[in-house]
């Protein structure tokens, strides 16, 4: 998926798109004036000097005007000072109007991101939103600091050059643009070209991308099965394939630059024959003759240019057709219009009949429906897909249920703000999710609410503090990337004390010690002890004997309710629940004796 939506171009140019685009560009539309005012003074300021230095020679070197002369080449050099000047002033203006915009941008991109329903990231890889919010918006940030300034520079410089020409001699004018139409076929010819080949290019990049992201991730799978020099092989081949197609892009470059300096070449050629012969005849003067070759020269620089924008403005085009289709996705878990508050909760949960699926009518969950009182400690259990994690997913309204009511002390979640649901909600999963940052920061969260004092008796309360002190900077020690340098125990006890700093009335857990060795399951054991005490709580486990003491336990199959009651009352049934039993007491009697 991540191929085809890169190697997607669109248009080069595409109205609707770019209205868009403008929109950002409004706030900062003093910068665009500014720019715009500058780019028509900066594009006169080189044309200007070819017409001083045609005054120049026939007005005071044929006349051996000593004075005159160094009045000329003092303009000619203020010219040049002031038009230094100015470009310092369009660079930095619209370098930082492009950053405002790609900042506006990146903040949009975001905050949209964080609203999109958790179904959304079901089917999105991580990858291609990243690419969005830094690859793609940098391309923006090219059109907008460079791209579009620069194209209006060039066309202002091509009509200044115009102006000058024309005034000068419309007939030599006429003769050095005579090689316009075959420019003009070149410049077609390799934007098409340009275009297929930029394709390849993406395409190939997009597999390199993948391949890099899906083999650095599994690099232990590679090592440990000697698949090494297989892997090699086959990235060796897509990065081929991504250099041929980069060159094939390089070989039209390099016929194209060449043929615009052989047209150049031409037109000058052509303004000494024909006005070479003008001078001879005394119609033409030398000064006019040396000006229209600077101009040509001239105007075949900004040709170059405008050619190279053309892949500055087809890359930002398909980039922000692929961020605006992001931003046009609208997966969001939507608020009511009057939501009823929910200022505190006494955590009573019930599940009213409810049934969901992820996916059209693949019910996941069928006509489930229970009660837990609050302060209850309730079980789930079943095997994997029974529907455990979904009853989790839908009481956070991660997701909407399908059919059916879920209610919270007697209010229906779906009438109330979900941000203020989530707020007496805490849940414990079993892989951990740590940021980079400090661990004072990991378990506040950076919140306002939470007070230095706050997280560190959390600590001390679940058992981390222990740990936490050992470690060299203690509360402030910095935390890698996903808590690498963190044991699996340390990690779980830090997002114990993490729901307890945030003192929910309602807590869950998401088999939060399937992954420990047993010491540190004792420990964390007595840390779910301490958070259950005066919570409603639900606890989901694949290991019976961590919720033998639940007041109640919900035994889940193929998406429904089948039994229910304490473990005492489930043995005595000898149904699922019981089933389950006896197979992990079988597995725990083979690990004893092994």
């Amino acid at each position: 998926m991540e191929q085809k939506d890169d190697e997607v171009l669109g248009k080069a140019y595409d109205s609707q798109i770019m209205k868009r685009l403008l929109g950002y560009v409004k706030p900062y539309k003093r910068y665009v004036v500014l720019a715009i005012m500058l780019n028509v003074l900066v594009a006169a300021l080189g044309p200007l000097r070819p017409y001083l230095t045609k005054l120049a020679i026939d007005d005071y070197i044929a006349k051996a005007d000593h004075n005159g002369l160094l009045v000329i080449s003092l303009l000619l050099a203020g010219s040049l000072v002031f038009q230094a000047v100015m470009q310092y002033f369009l660079t930095y203006y619209t370098q930082l109007m492009g950053q405002k915009i790609i900042y506006d941008l990146r903040i949009k991109i975001f905050s949209h991101i964080q609203k999109l329903a958790l179904r959304f990231f079901d089917k999105t890889p991580i990858g291609r939103l990243v690419t969005r919010t830094t690859n793609d918006v940098e391309s923006l940030n090219e059109l907008f600091s460079s791209g579009i300034i620069t194209v209006f520079s060039d066309i202002f410089i091509i009509v200044w050059i115009f102006i000058f020409m024309f005034t000068m001699a419309w007939d030599l004018s006429l003769v050095t643009l005579s090689v316009l139409p075959v420019l003009f076929y070149a410049t077609f010819l390799f934007r098409r070209k340009v275009r297929e080949s930029y394709r390849d290019v993406r395409y190939h990049l997009a597999r390199l991308n993948s391949y890099m992201q899906e083999h650095i991730g599994g690099m232990s799978i590679v090592q440990l099965f000697s698949k090494e020099k297989r892997e090699m092989g086959n990235f060796s081949s897509i990065n081929n394939a991504h250099k041929n197609a980069n060159i094939n892009s390089i070989f039209y470059y390099a016929v194209f630059f060449p043929v615009v300096e052989l047209l150049s070449s031409i037109a000058i050629a052509l303004i000494i024959w024909y006005g070479g012969g003008e001078v001879i005849q005394g119609t033409l003067t030398l000064g006019v003759l040396f000006a229209f070759i600077q101009y040509t020269e001239m105007f075949f620089r900004p040709v170059r240019d405008l050619s190279e924008k053309y892949n500055v403005m087809q890359t930002a085009m398909a980039s922000a057709e692929r961020i605006f289709k992001l931003l046009d996705n609208e997966s969001f878990i939507k608020n009511p219009l009057n939501p009823k508050p929910l200022p505190v909760v006494n955590g009573e949960i019930e599940f009213r009949d409810v049934w969901f699926a992820y996916k059209d009518d693949e019910y996941v969950l069928k006509n489930v429906s229970f009660k837990i009182e609050p302060g209850q400690t309730v079980a789930i259990v079943g095997a994997t897909g029974a529907g455990k994690t979904s009853i989790i997913n839908l009481l956070t309204r991660f997701y909407d249920i399908s059919r059916g009511q879920i209610l919270v002390d007697g209010t229906n979640i779906a009438e109330v703000d979900k941000r203020e649901l989530r707020r007496h909600i805490a849940i414990v999963l079993q892989d951990v999710v740590l940021f980079s940052g400090t661990v004072k920061s990991n378990i506040g969260l950076n919140s306002s609410e939470i007070s230095e004092e706050q997280i560190i008796k959390a600590a001390e309360t679940v058992g981390a503090a222990k740990f936490i002190t050992a470690l060299p900077n203690g509360y402030n020690q910095e935390v890698k990337e996903k808590g690498a340098t963190l044991s699996v125990g340390q990690k779980q006890l830090i997002s114990f004390a993490r729901a307890l700093a945030y003192n929910p009335q309602i807590l869950i857990l998401d088999e939060a010690t399937s992954s420990i060795d047993t010491d540190t399951e004792i420990l964390i054991q007595k840390a779910i002890e301490k958070l259950l005490e005066g919570r409603t709580s639900i606890v989901i486990a694949h290991r019976l004997s961590t919720i033998q003491n639940a007041d109640k336990i919900l035994v889940m199959h193929k998406g429904e309710i089948r039994e229910s009651g304490t473990h005492t009352e489930l043995l005595a049934q000898k149904g699922i629940y019981y089933r389950l039993y006896q197979l992990q007491y079988k597995d725990q009697e083979i690990t004893r004796s092994a």
